[in-house]
This record gives C-alpha cells, sequence and structure tokens, in this order.
C-alpha cells in the first residue's frame, strides 16, 4: 500500500445512508478509495467500515484528515480512528520458553510481511534470550513467581511504556495477565491460545483433546482480556486428526495451526482490519 495512504476505521449505531456520508467525506477531502469494507450486523444494530485511501503526500495527513472527521464522528456517535497504513506498529513479545510462535513473528517481520517495529522480547525465562539477540532485538529478562506476581507485572508495564508499544503479542506467554494490566492494554493484547476457544480454555488442552477423541483441533487468536481466554476472536485455524495421532502428534499439528493463526490474527490487527464491539471482533479480511 502506498505510504502516503491512510486506514479509516468507523463503527457506530445502524442508519440509513451511512457508507455514502463517509465515502463523501472522503472524497470531499481529496482521497482517492483503495480499499473499501462495511458490514452492517443486524442483531446488534451496528454499522462497521474499513476504508484505505490515498491522500497527497503531507506531513500533517493525519492531522488533516482526523480534524476534518470529527465532526460526522459526532454526529454518526461513531468509535473511529485514522491512521497511516505505511506506520510500523511498536510490538513487543512475551515469551516463555517455547520459541515457535516467537520464530514465526520474527521471521515475518524481517520478511515485511508483518508491519511491525520489535523494540524489545520480555521473557520471565531467560531460554529464548539468545534467539531474540541474535536477530538485533534486545531481549529482558522478568521472572514471574506466584508470591512476587504483580511486581512482575509492574515491571512489564513499565518496559512496555518505556519503549512506547502500542501492541503486546503473548507468543506463548503461558502467563495469566492480572486484570489492571490488561486494562492499561485495551484491545492492544493479541494472545494465542492452542485450542478452539471456548473449549479447552486454560492448561494443557492437548491431552484433554485427546481424551475426548477429537477430530479436528486448532488454535485461537484472540485479544487478551481479564476474563481468561475469553476476549474477542481474531482468527482460528484448524487441521483434521486421526485415531492414531497421540499426544505428541497433537501438539504438533497444533503448533502449526498457532503459527498461522497468530500470523494471521496479528497482521489482521496491523492492517486495522479489525473492529471490535463487545465481546465479538469484525474482520476485513484482504
Amino acid at each position: 500500500m502506498s505510504d502516503s495512504a491512510l486506514i479509516l476505521k468507523v463503527g457506530c449505531p445502524d442508519a440509513v445512508g451511512l457508507l455514502s456520508r463517509v465515502t463523501g467525506f472522503v472524497a470531499r477531502m481529496g482521497g482517492n478509495l483503495l480499499e473499501a469494507h462495511q458490514f452492517t450486523d443486524p442483531l446488534s444494530e451496528w454499522f462497521f467500515a474499513r476504508l484505505a485511501f490515498h491522500v497527497s503526500p503531507r506531513v500533517d495527513a493525519v492531522a488533516h484528515y482526523v480534524d476534518g472527521f470529527r465532526s460526522l464522528a459526532d454526529e454518526i456517535d461513531a468509535e473511529w480512528s485514522i491512521r497511516l497504513a505505511s506506520e510500523p506498529i511498536r510490538t513487543v513479545i512475551l515469551v516463555t520458553r517455547e520459541d515457535h510462535a516467537l520464530a514465526e513473528i520474527l521471521w515475518r517481520a524481517k520478511s515485511g510481511e508483518l508491519n511491525i517495529r520489535i523494540p524489545l522480547v520480555i521473557g520471565n525465562h531467560a531460554d529464548l534470550a539468545p534467539t531474540v539477540e541474535n536477530a538485533g532485538i534486545p531481549f529482558c529478562h522478568i521472572p514471574i513467581s506466584p508470591t512476587e506476581n504483580d511486581a512482575a507485572f509492574k515491571r512489564i508495564d513499565s518496559a512496555c511504556r518505556e519503549v512506547g508499544a502500542q501492541l503486546l503479542v503473548l507468543a506463548r506467554f503461558m502467563q495469566i495477565l492480572p486484570a489492571w494490566f490488561c486494562s492499561n492494554y485495551p484491545s492492544q493484547i493479541i494472545n494465542i491460545h492452542h485450542s478452539f476457544l471456548p473449549a479447552f480454555a486454560g492448561a494443557d488442552p492437548y491431552r484433554r483433546a485427546y481424551e475426548r477423541g477429537v477430530k479436528l483441533i486448532g488454535a485461537t487468536c484472540h485479544y487478551a482480556t481479564d476474563e481468561l481466554d475469553a476476549g474477542p476472536i481474531i482468527e482460528q485455524e484448524v487441521v483434521r486428526v486421526e485415531h492414531f495421532h497421540d499426544i505428541a502428534a497433537l501438539k504438533r499439528h497444533g503448533r502449526d495451526c498457532e503459527r498461522l493463526a497468530l500470523a494471521r490474527g496479528l497482521r489482521f490487527h496491523v492492517e486495522d482490519r479489525v473492529l471490535i464491539h463487545g465481546p465479538r471482533a469484525i474482520v476485513f479480511r484482504d
């Protein structure tokens, strides 16, 4: 997408002519539409839209369009944002010991598939420090113990704020986040869970899936909230398993699902393709 492209996201109560009013705003401001996605949820009667449009190169393009949209946003009672599409999202990754999710993010960021800048990786164990440092990224080891859980997350919060984090990714972090921590980053924490939510939420889902004899396993990429594994779902991936697959095979297939679901979900977020309304995430795929 063009370096001078902006992305406008809008969510508001449904009404007649909303898409025309939003696209008309872009036209009046001199923008040239590149993509336009719209959806109206008949149950909640809520309107969702994502528009990508080219603008004349100017330093204050975002401020210009933000100022221009405010009056329309007030009229339609909208939740909205306007952002420069080419601007990387400053992303902090949180890890424990497993490296497959981290490796996927690092590779896709390096290859340019994910428009993110990673200023820091935080681990509650130091196992993945060499992997991170070999990628030229600082690693911060912050141990977490049951008796000092809150203090550890205050250190994590401070480290994230120090580097200006706009997004946190739990790349198999395997820690329960305090409610206050989630509140500090609303819709800014993405988690990958190794099962279909809400089925098999919590710990050791592969063993429980094996014991139930499931025929499909998958992974869920979702936003983290103060309710465990219950945030809005961004993406899911699935693979069929057979009766002869043991727990190790389920985990191997599951890791593939995790990598793909996380990569897609993360890309949808950084490209502003996700609009959240209550417990749901509306995703405008490309």
